[in-house]
């Protein structure tokens, strides 16, 4: 599976932003899905996965209940909504898929099989 996001960009604290990942194959809706973020001088770190029908999602602590992670398989997409953002959420955010035999605790950690290329978000104070 080939993944796309966008929607990055600058944002001022306290906005909100919505990042979309397309994925390519007809086989969508038989993957997890995933975002994580790298930010500079860190390592790459779990922000938020949904599994494959869309009825379970898990979060990074830092960001529940402020993003929500969302999919749509008709449309082969996974979406990120970031509301009440930080300076600390500025980074390369990137979608991932992971196939359907992951364990939860796996996708916890960002363990996923394909990545698309990064949106850059930065959130300015």
């Amino acid at each position: 599976v080939q993944l796309q996001a966008s929607g990055g960009g600058l944002v001022q604290a306290g906005g909100s932003l919505g990042l979309s990942c397309a994925a390519s194959g007809r086989t969508f809706s038989s993957y997890h899905m995933g975002w994580s973020r790298q930010a500079p001088g860190k390592e790459r770190e779990f922000v938020a996965a949904i599994n494959w029908s869309g009825g379970s999602t898990w979060y990074a602590d830092s960001v529940k209940g402020r993003f929500t992670i969302s999919r749509d398989n008709a449309k082969n997409a996974v979406y990120l909504q970031m509301n009440s953002l930080k300076p600390e959420d500025t980074a390369v955010y990137y979608c991932a898929a992971a196939t359907y035999d992951r364990s939860t605790h796996e996708l916890l950690r960002g363990d996923m099989d394909y990545w698309g290329q990064g949106t850059q978000v930065t959130v300015s104070s």
